[in-house]
């Protein structure tokens, strides 16, 4: 798979070993401005990708390409990858202006020019009023855009969310997923976030991976997740196996997803 200049990350041959599990021989590729969905069972290995893909875990072998350098070597500080964690992981004794600006009070940025990226960002996502309160104080989706806003402020050219939207209610995750579009439009980084939410997946990826007992078994548009052709595996995870077939093609499966799609 031979990098072009448009990838913001490449993942190559990448094999991780932890404990009895095997992420392996993983390869794919994220391009400026483009969101990639990895699907997945719990225990498939979602969060260990994303967690090679950032630096927090080093592969076994494989390389990581980041804007096309090898990064598997490179300090984590110095990556610049935006990593969105499932519960926020908010520093509990830091105000939401003080999160938010953690990442450049550690790059020595003067404190005023924090204080005025901290606010333009807040404004942005709809925060600023909060920005005095402590995580402790606040609703799960103020948490999630702090730490939005937090993984943002250095202005990384790839943002990786792991199950960004999974505890949030309805109404809130829908307006989430309106600022992740939003996100992508505005500062022009690629996404790669991992859900269970095939709806999720299908309504905010350009396209969408699968990964099964640590296997990616396959990268497509999101609009043809129920229509391409899988391995067993998949169409038992997606479901396929118990739809009934489309009467013009008896051979291929329709799931009720995709007829809205």
């Amino acid at each position: 798979m031979a990098a072009t200049p448009d990838d913001v990350l490449r993942l190559c041959r990448l094999t991780v070993r932890r404990r009895n599990f095997v992420l392996r021989d993983i390869s794919l590729s994220v391009k400026a401005g483009e969101i990639l969905a990895i699907i997945g069972k719990t225990g498939a290995g979602k969060t260990l990708l994303l967690e090679s893909a950032s630096g927090l875990c080093r592969p076994d072998s494989g390389m990581v390409l980041y804007g096309g350098q090898d990064i598997c070597s490179t300090p984590l500080h110095q990556r610049n990858i935006g990593y969105l964690y499932q519960e926020y992981s908010l520093f509990p004794h830091m105000t939401a202006a003080e999160n938010i600006g953690y990442g450049l009070k550690l790059r020595r940025t003067p404190k005023a020019e924090i204080r005025r990226q901290v606010s333009t960002l807040a404004e942005r996502f709809g925060i600023g009023s909060i920005l005095s309160q402590y995580p402790g104080t606040l609703s799960g989706g103020e948490q999630q855009r702090v730490a939005l806003a937090r993984a943002l402020i250095l202005q990384p050219r790839l943002l990786l969310l792991d199950e960004p939207f999974s505890a949030l209610d309805p109404v809130t995750r829908r307006q989430l997923h309106q600022l992740l579009l939003e996100v992508r439009r505005d500062f022009g980084c690629a996404v790669v976030f991992v859900t269970h939410d095939f709806e999720e997946a299908t309504a905010l990826a350009d396209r969408i991976g699968v990964l099964i007992g640590g296997q990616l078994e396959g990268i497509v548009p999101s609009d043809r997740l129920y229509t391409s052709s899988w391995p067993e595996s998949v169409r038992a995870f997606l479901g396929l196996n118990m739809q009934r077939s489309d009467p013009h093609d008896p051979g291929i499966a329709v799931h009720p997803f995709a007829r809205a799609l």
